[in-house]
C-alpha cells in the first residue's frame, strides 16, 4: 500500500482571466463610443434675423421632424425627453437660473402645432421668454 500524499488546498483566486476580459471590454467601449451619434438631425428654417448675443449657452429644446423632443441644457449633450420630463427638467433649471435663455429649434418639416405644443410645455415649466432658432440665409 502506498502512502498518500496530502495536497495542500490553494485558497487563491486566479484573476488573470478576469483582467483579460476587462481589457477586451475596455477596448470595445473605446472603439465604439466615438461612433455613437448622440445628436438628432434637424433642418432649421432660414432667416435674415441677427444672432442673439448671450453670455451663457442657452437651454435648447429641439423638435424633430417626427415630433420628438430633445433637451440640451447649457452645452450638455442632447437627450430625448417626453413632455412631462421636459416640463420638470426645464422648470427646475429655470428656477435655479432665472436669467437663462430658452430656445426652441423646430425642424422646418415638422408640424407647426408640434412646435407650438413644445412652447406651451415651456410656458408650463415657468419660462417667460422663448426664442426660436433658425439658420442664417444663404444671401
Amino acid at each position: 500500500m502506498r502512502a498518500r500524499k496530502k495536497r495542500k488546498l490553494k485558497n487563491e483566486i486566479n484573476v488573470v482571466p478576469y483582467i483579460d476580459v476587462m481589457l477586451v471590454l475596455l477596448i470595445i467601449f473605446m472603439v465604439t463610443a466615438p461612433l455613437l451619434n448622440l445628436g438628432v438631425e434637424i433642418e432649421l428654417p432660414e432667416s435674415n434675423a441677427r444672432p442673439v448675443e448671450t453670455q451663457k449657452d442657452p437651454v435648447v429644446v429641439e423638435v424633430s421632424e417626427d415630433g420628438r423632443y430633445f433637451l440640451t441644457l447649457q452645452g450638455a449633450t442632447a437627450e430625448e425627453i417626453d413632455a412631462e420630463g421636459l416640463v420638470a427638467k426645464v422648470g427646475a433649471f429655470v428656477r435655479q437660473n432665472p436669467e437663462v435663455q430658452v430656445m426652441v429649434a423646430g425642424d422646418r418639416r415638422t408640424d407647426y402645432g408640434t412646435v407650438y405644443q413644445g412652447m406651451v410645455l415651456l410656458q408650463e415649466a415657468g419660462v417667460s421668454k422663448v426664442g426660436l432658432m433658425s439658420k442664417p440665409s444663404a444671401d
